[in-house]
Formats: C-alpha cells, structure tokens, sequence
C-alpha cells in the first residue's frame, strides 16, 4: 500500500510539473502581481533598446553567453519572475531555488543593472515579443 501511495504521490508531482505551470524557484519573487496587458510594441521597442545596452554584455537569444539565453523565458518564467531577477538580482540569488540553480550551472551572478520598474516593463515587454507571446 506504501508503494502504491508513493508511486500516485510520484505521479501527481510529474503531472503537476508538466501542466504548464511556469517553474520560478518555490515562487519566491521580490515583486508580486506584475500586471501583464495587451501587448505594447512601443514599450517593446523601448524595451530592445534598453536590452542591447543592459543585456547583451552577458545574454543573447539563442545561445548560452554568460548567462542563459532569453528568447523564450516569458514562456518558462512567470512576469514577477522576471521582473524580479531585472530589479533584484542580488536577492533572487540569496533566496530562489531556480536562481541558485542557474547560478551553479552558469558559474557567475547577474549584476544590477540598475533600472527602473518601467524599464524593466519594457524589457519584460520586449522579451514578450521575440518570444512571440502577444
């Protein structure tokens, strides 16, 4: 009966895991309630400007860098997620199991980059758009 319990215990955990749920590290964010509208392209061209400036010394789309790549992190991340890592990296570092995870795997920690809630919006936004979530 034990085995049985385990293996339904199991089962249920795998489910749950693959119901498109977006894994952000035992749902430890700094930022709560992202409010995420219809999608702005405005915002997101602003948000690709701030990207090439604040990003891409460590990110690019497609490929591993110094950091993991973003094309599609909207899809893997909840919006407070990633707002979160862009504002307060420092902390997402101390206190998310996912962050952690990605700090031993990639061997080094984002840096603040110090910018805005908007600006963070509007990389969030632009993140959005090269994943073509809209």
């Amino acid at each position: 009966m034990k085995k049985i319990f385990s293996l339904v215990l199991l089962v249920a955990l795998f489910a749950s895991l693959s119901c498109g749920k977006k894994e952000d590290g035992g749902n430890f964010t700094v930022v709560k309630d992202v409010k995420v509208g219809p999608f702005d392209p405005q915002l997101a061209a602003k948000g690709e400007q701030i990207f090439k400036i604040k990003c891409t010394s460590c990110h690019q789309y497609d490929k591993r860098l110094v950091g993991p790549p973003l094309r599609d992190v909207v899809k893997r991340r909840s919006a407070d997620y990633i707002i979160s890592m862009i504002l307060h990296p420092e902390e997402m570092q101390e206190k998310n199991d996912t962050v952690k995870a990605l700090v031993r795997q990639y061997l080094t920690k984002m840096t603040n980059q110090n910018v805005s809630y908007e600006e963070a919006k509007a990389i969030y936004e632009h993140l959005r758009e090269i994943a073509g979530v809209k």
